[in-house]
């Protein structure tokens, strides 16, 4: 059941449509006991329901227009009843505020649906923590929470603060994020966010941002930025807005009088066609064209997982022609991976790679951490605890263990192995990092390793070509990684040896070409290139100079994501092209049919005021 505050908050949040309910109310009153009511009252009705339903239009339409010392659509209303009602037409002039009141509702609840994606978001993120002080637990405000604070997350609890798991383990619902509704295992030191759930593991959470730096209040800060920035569309029809109600303002003068004068019209049929064409000149459809559509994509995208900081970036993705991506971190999966391993024939797997785990496990080379990995992933343990191990600088690793130096580390280094010159040369080929193993004077194993393709890359790849968009890469990577991870993910061209500045002169060059054209990077060395395309693409993973610098930002760094965001901005776009043009079209007709004596005023405002809901149901479509 509904408590009273709980009634009391949705009578305010629907204040607008109620007020529009109750003013139609009273015209279907008014106008069904037409006959049995007095004259005085049934003017009363009326004025009541011009007062409930307008006011708020009203209010909206003085204000805007003493702040920006300009005529607006509200304004034009709001004469176009007065004037209707000043002829004598109190039941069409009370509609029109009706149905003019009952269109704006439907603005302001498009507006509360993208609000309430922030409010939503808002309330996943817990007030209070359980700070560690010691071994003692205390309650605290998470604003309260420092860089280094140790928290305790009980499972079924949300996580409060960005953070690295120091100890434990569970799984994460990370849907809040992510749009990712499949639960992520996460052990420790990995990174947590704040807003997602541990779903069945205790956690302690060493916090790594401040409370207003997480992530979970990036996506808020962008959702809310995007709802101010308007798009290209929606900047020129509100330039145009103040112009148009100028002339019609204008014309409805003359109108009041040069019928009379040239063609015989009675004064009243005169003043009567100037009210009409007040009424169905006003572009309030045409103005309510494009904010419902472009709020609805936005909102729509944020629930998928696509954050775009404004109207202008999701009009725009629709438009482009050329996509460059960086490699590591983007297209790549950002971490090596062990994709070889081959031991020499003298030798067995099981005595070579628990001693390489061994003497890598300390280190902190992602190369080091690749090869222990794979090492678990074969279910490989060692028990080498204790090994000294010595850093050869630029060139691997040494240890000495049962009275035999071992050896890991670059194939210039470590010396030639006739058994492995074929593959390694193979390896090396497909653009993979080779590191041999050595006892002794005899090289024992190989390693080869590779910062992998994301699997979604590869797909993501095929979907931009099926929309004729043509995929680059940029990448600092020397010539032979880069073939090979492009022909991997199928990357229609690339450019090796990109330093920051010359992925900035790449990005010029393709817009040269292609006019719009979009860069998807994730590392501060993006922020440039990220900058000077037309759109800027940053993996929700990446650095916080990508994220502040992109348009567009993929929250799970799954890049089929862009098709899915192109394809909502041209159902956007689309939409917004079908709400002119039938918006044009429909004063058009209505106008004409003023001018040539067809149109009465029912008709007008049933015409103008139906038009302007249709276009704000047809932006609303977005939201599904």
């Amino acid at each position: 059941m509904l408590t009273e505050t709980k009634i009391t908050k949705k009578i305010s949040e629907h204040k607008e449509l109620i007020a529009a309910l109750f003013s139609g109310l009273l015209i279907a009153i008014a106008w069904t006991f037409e006959n049995h009511l007095s004259d005085a009252l049934w003017v009363t009705l009326h004025l009541v329901a011009f007062v409930i339903g307008g006011y708020a239009k009203a209010k909206e339409g003085i204000t805007e227009t003493i702040r920006n010392k300009d005529l607006n659509v509200e304004m034009l209303m709001i004469f176009a009843a007065i004037g209707a009602a000043a002829i004598g037409y109190w039941t069409e002039g009370a509609i029109l505020i009706f149905i003019f009141a009952l269109s704006g509702a439907l603005e302001t609840y498009t507006m509360n649906k993208s609000n309430k994606e922030i409010s939503s978001l808002m309330k996943l993120q817990p007030e209070e923590a359980l700070r560690m002080n010691g071994d003692q637990k205390e309650m605290v405000a998470v604003s309260s929470l420092q860089i280094g604070d140790m928290i305790y997350v009980r499972a079924g609890e949300r996580i409060p603060a960005d953070g690295i798991i120091s100890r434990g383990a569970t799984s994460i619902d990370e849907s809040a994020i992510t749009g990712e509704s499949i639960p992520i295992r996460k052990t420790e030191n990995e990174e947590v966010f704040a807003g997602t759930v541990a779903l069945d593991g205790s956690i302690y959470i060493e916090i790594t941002k401040a409370a207003n730096q997480t992530l979970f209040q990036k996506i808020i800060q962008m959702i809310q930025s995007a709802q101010d920035e308007k798009s290209p569309s929606q900047l020129f029809i509100e330039k145009f807005e103040g112009a148009y109600v100028k002339i019609v303002l204008i014309v409805v003068v003359l109108m009041m009088f040069i019928p009379h004068l040239l063609f015989d019209w009675t004064l009243q049929e005169s003043i009567y066609r100037a009210m009409i064409l007040l009424v169905v000149a006003s572009p309030c459809a045409l103005v309510a064209s494009i904010m419902p559509a472009t709020l609805s994509a936005i909102s729509k995208s944020a629930r998928a997982g696509v954050l775009f900081k404004g109207g202008v970036h999701i009009e725009n993705m629709g438009h482009i022609q050329a996509i460059a991506f960086d490699k590591t971190g983007t297209l790549t999966k950002g971490k090596p991976e062990v994709t070889d391993f081959h031991v020499h024939p003298d030798h067995k797997q099981k005595d070579v790679l628990p001693i390489a785990m061994a003497m890598e496990q300390d280190s902190t080379h992602p190369l080091a951490h690749a090869i222990v990995t794979f090492g678990k992933q074969q279910q490989i343990g060692t028990s080498l605890q204790e090994i000294q191990v010595s850093t050869l600088t630029g060139n691997g690793i040494s240890a000495v263990i049962e009275d035999e130096t071992w050896e890991i580390g670059k194939p210039d280094y470590i010396g030639y192995e006739a058994d492995f010159e074929d593959i390694k040369k193979q390896l090396a080929a497909e653009g993979k990092t080779i590191v041999y193993v050595k006892k002794g004077q005899q090289i024992v194993a190989l390693f080869a390793l590779k910062d992998t393709v994301r699997e979604d890359s590869i797909q993501a790849i095929k979907l931009l070509k099926q929309h004729k968009i043509h995929t680059v890469m940029l990448t600092g990577d020397h010539d032979l990684t880069a073939k090979a991870i492009a022909e991997e993910a199928g990357i229609d061209e690339y450019v090796a040896n990109c330093l920051p500045h010359e992925k900035v002169e790449e990005i010029k060059k393709l817009k040269g070409k292609y006019q719009h054209v979009c860069m998807v990077g994730d590392g501060i060395n993006d922020g440039p290139a990220l900058a000077t395309a037309n759109i800027g693409i940053a993996m929700g993973e990446g650095t916080d100079v990508a994220l502040e610098t992109a348009d567009v930002v993929l929250m799970k760094n799954n890049l089929s994501k862009i098709t899915n965001a192109i394809h909502t901005s041209q159902k956007m776009n689309r939409v917004v092209k079908q709400n002119i043009f039938f918006s044009l079209a429909v004063i058009t007709i209505l106008i004409a049919s003023n001018f040539l004596q067809i149109l009465d005023m029912p008709l007008g405002v049933i015409g103008h005021e139906g038009s302007t809901i249709l276009v704000i149901l047809n932006g609303l479509r977005l939201l599904k």
